[in-house]
């Protein structure tokens, strides 16, 4: 399998992540707790299976700083994600900061990611 191919699925389960999170916003708060706990589920799930084919990914490149940059930065951004989702249904803190911060981090983290699998894959 190559590079490109193994971050198909996490792609996928990332943008149902995405498709979850906004039918979770649109149905409004107080969150439908069979939605919330799909999206966090979902999201999990995504984090796990891109953790796992990078590091196969990784074993194969060997290691290279800016894509090992890059990964700190998506791994920075799903915390974020998990931390300003839980604090958003908590409502802890300022709702509006969280929702802006779980809003933006997903797209840094994608970029980060695309950025990832381009270097990964234009060593081969």
């Amino acid at each position: 399998m190559d590079t490109l191919s193994k971050f198909t699925t996490p792609g996928i389960i990332f943008l149902l992540t995405l498709a979850f999170g906004v039918w979770l916003s649109l149905a409004g708060k107080p969150y439908n707790g069979i939605l919330f706990n799909i999206h966090k589920l979902i999201a999990l799930g995504a984090v796990i299976l891109t953790a796992v084919q990078l590091f196969e990914v990784l074993k194969d490149t060997g290691i290279q700083v800016v894509p090992i940059l890059l990964i700190v930065v998506a791994v920075a951004c799903a915390v974020s994600l998990f931390a300003t989702g839980a604090l958003m249904s908590l409502e802890k803190l300022n709702y509006e900061v969280m929702l802006t911060i779980h809003r933006l981090a997903p797209i840094l983290a994608a970029i980060a990611m695309v950025a990832v699998v381009y270097l990964l894959t234009s060593v081969h």
